[in-house]
């Protein structure tokens, strides 16, 4: 396995000891930076699919905080290990499709049970190849419709959260369309600041609303039913695997890091598998944060940029010791805004997914059926659309290429 890019490995001069402090000090600042931006970028999305597929508050708070363990640890280790800047994160658009989904069969067992089987066919795909090109092979126009039909129904939310709040709802747009003006990657995270105060000033949140602030870890039950394995367990493991491990490749490609993708996928799913009993839906590369650690921001010398994903893993290991807190003031706060928030921060995705599935001209019609029944919520047998989206745009898919043409 290429632990190291040619450029990395080249001999560099020696460093004097006030510019290895500085190195140190720009990693670290990195790395905690990619990890709050991570973190108030998509927790409130994440904390809404929880609680959509039947998660308590508490099981919620352990999920959450399950999940930023998991990630801090995996991207601890695999930066370590290969001494390459890997980040980790958790499925944003898995959460998102979470957050789409109606309650199924069985509570959150049956969610929980889901996740399982996600973690082992991510694992699964980082040992059998096969696998992952099958995955690879579902067409980029189709599994980008799903996605954007996944993401529509949360992207309403800030229209809707100006209508029912006005000021508030407004305040919080206006800072994102702001700071998204001059810097993109800060815009969601100076929402969540702009929305926390707003809340706090505006709406009376006692301490019995707020319950208990430290998580407690809750082993759930799994339980495994066909109409959750096949509306939860592979529309996550597609969306995660297309929507975050493999541009979470990409990303480390393009700052010259080589890794064998198997094993990262492997490891990824093997600490999704460890958060998954307690409400972790799904652990993966990071996408979006990942180019923070992996770039110059990170230091100069590619060789030692790994410290700054393995500092960002450090941040998260504590900021799930918050999730209590997080989990408790969202319980508390009014959930138009709480979704206005996460909405703004789908609303990038939702602009790539879109433009992905209809760049193609002859690929457009199956992917706006695809867009259609996803967004449309039917379920048939207990299964969300999306999975039917995925299903009904691919025969269309098929029989355009199989149909001879007269």
């Amino acid at each position: 396995m290429t632990t190291q890019t040619e450029e990395a490995s080249s001999p560099g001069p020696p460093e004097e000891p006030s510019g290895a402090v500085s190195d140190l000090v720009r990693a670290g600042t990195a790395g905690l930076i990619a990890a709050f931006v991570g973190f108030s970028s998509s927790f409130a999305i994440v904390l809404e699919g929880l609680t959509h597929v039947g998660a308590s508050r508490a099981e919620a708070a352990s999920g959450l905080m399950a999940l930023s363990v998991s990630m801090g640890l995996c991207a601890i280790f695999l930066s370590f290990r290969l001494r390459m800047p890997i980040s980790v994160a958790w499925s944003t658009p898995g959460a998102a499709l979470l957050a789409g989904s109606a309650s199924v069969d069985g509570g959150f067992g049956a969610a929980v049970g889901a996740f399982l089987v996600t973690g082992v066919l991510i694992v699964a795909t980082g040992l059998w190849k096969r696998l992952g090109r099958w995955v690879s092979a579902i067409p980029k126009p189709l599994a980008n419709a799903m996605l954007a039909g996944i993401l529509l129904p949360l992207c309403l939310a800030p229209a809707k959260a100006v209508q029912e709040k006005p000021a508030v709802g407004l305040a919080i747009v206006a800072v994102w369309a702001l700071v998204g003006t001059f810097k993109k990657l800060y815009a969601v995270p100076a929402a969540v600041v702009v929305a926390v105060v707003l809340i706090t000033a505006t709406t009376h949140i006692s301490a019995a609303d707020l319950g208990p602030l430290w998580p407690r870890p809750v082993l759930v039950a799994p339980h495994f039913t066909a109409a959750a394995l096949i509306g939860i367990a592979l529309p996550l493991y597609v969306v995660t695997m297309a929507s975050q491990n493999i541009p979470g490749i990409a990303v480390l490609n393009v700052n010259g890091y080589h890794p064998e993708p198997g094993p990262l996928f492997g490891w990824t799913g093997a600490f999704g598998l460890a958060a998954a009993p307690f409400g972790g839906h799904a652990v993966s590369l990071a996408a979006i944060t990942a180019a923070l650690c992996a770039d110059e921001n990170a230091g100069p010398d590619p060789r030692k940029r790994y410290r700054a994903a393995a500092i960002g893993g450090a941040a998260y290991l504590l900021i799930g010791l918050g999730a209590g807190a997080a989990v408790a003031f969202v319980g508390a706060a009014p959930p138009t805004l709480i979704e206005a928030v996460a909405g703004l921060a789908l609303l990038g995705a939702l602009g790539n997914s879109l433009a992905g599935a209809v760049a193609e001209p002859g690929d457009r019609e199956a992917a706006v059926v695809t867009l259609v029944v996803t967004v449309s919520g039917v379920q048939f047998f207990g299964i969300s659309g999306a999975f039917w989206g995925l299903v009904a745009g691919g025969a269309l898919y098929a029989a355009k290429r199989w149909v001879p043409v007269r």
